[in-house]
């Protein structure tokens, strides 16, 4: 296992500029989950980690030594891609057993450390077979099995569950952790799965467009999303943003006063975007008069959809209603979970 220290680090492919001074700390053993929508930098930036893309600018280090001009082969990694990149023509014992045989591994050694992950990976009625014989989730063990056997300082995944359907997606979600806090290996996850990010991590660097957003445990950026882009990204269903302004020291929107942090800092007449998650809107008398467009009954809960003059609104309930499309609910904002953001710099108040 090993820290990996990634510092103000740059990366263009030619005149396009894809990541703008890139830090992050990872701890000995920690869990990281690179998130962010398609293009942001993420894949990019776990491939310098991994030595398939040359740093531009700035220093990555694994461990105590700085990394920006090693080969893969040399970093003491191991990679899980997102197609699997097993092959086809060896069996599921051979393709674990690959990379340490062109070591040119003591035999008896490899024999041990391919059991040992089979074992771990409930793979061992399937060592005879090829790819082609196994589903999409018995291929992803596969690939993982070959990272284990390496026992490498760290493991980078690339959206590794993307091509899996959503049932088989939640089952490697809980295996993959399970197998971290097994291996206690430091791990750099990517993906654009926010539920993802959120139920793996033990630390999220949320992205966007080269640059870091924020970083922090999955509750914290949920509890106090640093902007606009965060609170909306980390969260399912995404929280409601509503357009607001600041009138005595109280905030207005849709000429409604709702209640808003204290500690908030505003000023007379400042425009904010108030935020507020779905599952924190109740239904009272004194609250913002919503008409319903849809509703979307899921059995444990009911997600409805509003339209509250020109914005929309999304509320959801966990107890069950006889809503219909038309009705207007009278929506009102728990004061304590409540999220203002400047409307200029999208940052949080």
């Amino acid at each position: 296992m090993a820290q990996v220290a990634i510092r103000e680090v740059f990366k263009e492919f030619g005149t396009v500029k894809v990541l703008h001074g890139v830090n992050v700390d990872i701890e000995d053993g920690q869990f990281v989950v690179l998130v962010g929508p398609s293009g942001c930098g993420k894949s990019t930036l776990l491939r310098m980690v991994a030595g398939l893309e040359q740093v531009t600018g700035g220093v990555i280090q694994i461990g105590d030594r700085t990394v920006n001009h090693l080969p893969p082969a040399k970093r003491d990694i191991a990679m899980v891609f997102q197609n699997y990149a097993l092959y086809p023509h060896k069996t599921v014992r051979d393709n674990m057993a690959f990379a340490l045989k062109l070591r040119k591994t003591d035999p008896k050694l490899v024999a041990e450390r391919v059991d040992r992950a089979a074992d771990i990976l409930d793979l061992k009625p399937y060592l005879d077979r090829y790819p082609r014989q196994l589903s999409g989730g018995q291929r992803q063990r596969v690939a993982m099995g070959r990272a284990i056997v390496r026992d490498p300082q760290v493991f980078l995944f690339d959206e590794p569950l993307s091509n899996l359907d959503a049932k088989l997606r939640v089952q490697m979600r809980t295996e993959i952790k399970e197998l971290h806090q097994r291996l206690k290996t430091t791990t750099i996850y990517v993906t654009h799965d926010q539920v993802e990010a959120m139920t793996m991590a033990d630390k999220i660097v949320v992205m966007q467009g080269g640059r870091i957003e924020q970083i922090g445990a999955p509750l914290e950026l949920f509890d106090r999303p640093a902007n606009i882009f965060v609170a909306g990204f980390i969260g399912s269903p995404s929280m409601n943003m509503l357009k607001g302004v600041v009138k005595q020291g109280r905030v207005e929107v849709g000429g409604r006063v709702l209640p808003h942090p204290e500690d908030a800092r505003v000023a007379e007449g400042q425009q904010v975007i108030y935020g507020i998650r779905p599952e924190h809107l109740d239904i009272a008398s004194d609250g913002i008069p919503a008409t319903i467009s849809v509703i979307e009954p899921t059995g444990s809960e009911t997600m409805v959809f509003l339209r509250f003059g020109e914005q929309e609104v999304t509320a959801l309930f966990r107890e069950r209603h006889d809503f219909r499309p038309g009705d207007v609910l009278d929506l009102k904002p728990r004061a304590d979970a409540v999220h203002l953001f400047d409307a200029a710099t999208g940052q949080r108040l």
